[in-house]
């Protein structure tokens, strides 16, 4: 039997030097203060901890980093973007800035808030710390123009709404962050149900590690993410790991560009890495896909991040995550010199370009003209073909489809505005004060496929709206009876707030709040089809996977 290893200690994540810009929030709240064998403690208040949650949710609503601001700006320079890539991006630079007036946030979903935090041994607090985190939460989501998603669940089928979007995820440590024992630092993320029902988990084998199988796997498993978490996406991959949820966590703390400072290589010591030129073979993958920003291109994701972890040799787990157009995180830390938040950007009209990208051809239709007529002119024209809608809307998701479907059941007809109108799949944040509507994108279409054949036999969700790739059984619904799927921009909820919606009222079950039956005036909406009533859906071919012989090569 061989001896055992020399014992050597690494962290499973070694997450290098911290090259933050931050912000000052307050030196309040904060103090240092003499401890036993001359050791210098850090004591942080609990008003300390809930004012920084509450400015870094307050600013990853509405800002967004330098970085992120950038790679949007280059697809637009980019003459291999397609045109819709293009649109899609100006389109979410436009949003960036509505959303930093403060007002309206960058997306009507303002996400499950997640906090890590990690505090150093020399740190002492009163021992309330998530209390006070989760106060912070409260007061952001309660004082600002945010929406509440979180459910109750009160018996095992029945939920309420918390009122408050609590509670939230938060999870605390007990470790030098950096090495520094007089340091808590924080990561802040608000996650969406989009982007976060995009995290995969795949139970694998070591028959996976090699580079033609592995990018075989890749191509296949994420043309499956699709586009109804907002692309182009931050795309992690994480390989290996301790135990699967271990996996899971680092592709979402990648996604975050959180782990961007990991080791490029492996040792011994079994450390997580990044693999560089994975990333890059992985990037270029997605630009063959044709997905693109939403409705066909290059870009389907901005870039990659590939993590390879240890693992036991009976098990290889692989994650995948992705962080969407609303790309909403920041750090923080508290120090001997203050509360620090991430400096996001304030200015992102900087990033805008000087000349106007909309002069690609646009089909207007108006929405005010009966079902009929409105079908009958979607006819006319193939999918990805880019769409102004104008008129009236009706807005229903998930709890307004199955209490419709429940009517139906039990032998009740169609609603009338359900036949005479199309029906948007959304969810709007607060209105603040003096809009028409608070901001208010599309969710995610597939959520509702399961209702499409028997509303359409019906006569309702005739033309449907929202975001994202949808099954074949709608496709086959929309052929059988003469329905269309309209595939809106994922992403810019503030500038469809401010632009695009001139009126909302409810229409039925205003006691369901956001997921109440709304109906809403629209001008100038973007759309492009997607499904038509031939049985033509964009996404069916770039969602089939291609054979890839190995890394870099085809």
């Amino acid at each position: 039997m061989s001896s055992s290893a020399d014992f050597r200690y690494s962290p499973l994540l070694p997450t290098g030097d911290d090259l933050t810009e931050y912000r000052l929030v307050t030196d309040e709240g904060v103090d240092v203060v003499e401890g036993p064998g001359g050791r210098r403690f850090l004591t942080v208040e609990p008003a300390a901890l809930t004012q920084l949650t509450a400015e870094a949710m307050h600013d990853i609503a509405h800002y967004l980093r330098p970085a992120h601001l950038a790679q949007l700006r280059a697809i637009i320079d980019d003459p291999k973007a397609s045109p819709n890539d293009r649109f899609v991006a100006l389109d979410l630079l436009r949003n960036a800035n509505i959303a930093a007036g403060g007002v309206l946030p960058m997306c009507q979903d303002t996400g499950t808030a997640i906090v890590m935090g990690k505090r150093g041994r020399h740190v002492l607090t009163d021992g309330t710390d998530e209390a006070a985190i989760a106060l912070g939460v409260y007061q952001a989501y309660t004082r600002l123009n945010l929406r509440y998603s979180q459910l109750a669940p009160i018996t095992m089928w029945d939920e309420k709404n918390t009122g408050t979007n609590l509670p939230a995820q938060i999870e605390l440590y007990a470790e030098d962050p950096g090495g520094h024992p007089d340091a808590y630092k924080f990561l802040f993320m608000a996650k969406g149900g989009g982007s976060a029902n995009k995290s995969y988990l795949y139970q694998e084998t070591k028959a996976l590690l090699n580079p033609q199988r592995m990018m075989q796997f890749l191509d296949e498993k994420l043309r499956l993410i699709g586009t109804s978490a907002c692309p182009p996406y931050h795309l992690a991959v994480v390989i290996g790991g301790t135990s699967a949820e271990h996996a899971l966590k680092t592709a979402k703390l990648a996604s975050a560009k959180y782990l961007d400072n990991l080791p490029t290589g492996g040792t011994m010591l079994a450390h997580g890495f990044r693999d560089l030129e994975l990333e890059a073979a992985v990037l270029e993958l997605t630009r063959d896909f044709g997905i693109g920003a939403q409705f066909g291109g290059r870009y389907f994701c901005h870039d990659v991040r590939v993590v390879r972890l240890p693992r036991h040799g009976a098990s290889c787990p692989v994650a995948i995550a992705v962080s969407c157009s609303a790309d909403r995180q920041a750090v923080a830390k508290i120090t001997p010199s203050g509360v620090w938040l991430e400096r996001l950007e304030t200015d992102p009209a900087r990033y805008l370009p000087d000349v106007d990208l909309d002069s690609s051809p646009v089909v207007n239709i108006d929405l005010n003209r009966p079902m009929a007529e409105i079908r009958a002119e979607l006819s006319k024209y193939p999918v990805k073909t880019r769409l102004s809608l104008t008129g009236p809307l009706v807005v229903a998701r998930d709890i307004a489809h199955a209490k419709i479907a429940e009517r139906l059941d039990a032998g009740q007809p169609m609603p009338q505005y359900m036949r005479d109108h199309a029906v948007y799949y959304a969810g709007p944040a607060k209105t603040p004060e003096g809009y028409a509507s608070g901001s208010f994108g599309p969710t995610t279409a597939g959520r509702m496929d399961s209702y499409v054949e028997k509303f359409q036999a019906a006569g309702g969700s005739m033309v449907m709206l929202a975001k994202g790739n949808r099954s074949k059984q709608v496709t086959d619904a929309c052929q059988t009876y003469g329905g269309f799927y309209l595939g809106s921009i994922g992403g810019p909820a503030a500038r469809l707030a401010q632009d695009c919606i001139r009126h909302v009222e409810v229409l039925e079950f205003p006691e369901l709040g956001m997921e109440a039956v709304w109906k809403i005036e629209v001008e100038d909406f973007p759309a492009f089809i997607v499904v038509d009533d031939k049985g033509n859906d964009f996404f069916a071919d770039v969602t089939k996977p291609n054979p890839v012989f190995s890394i870099g090569r085809r």
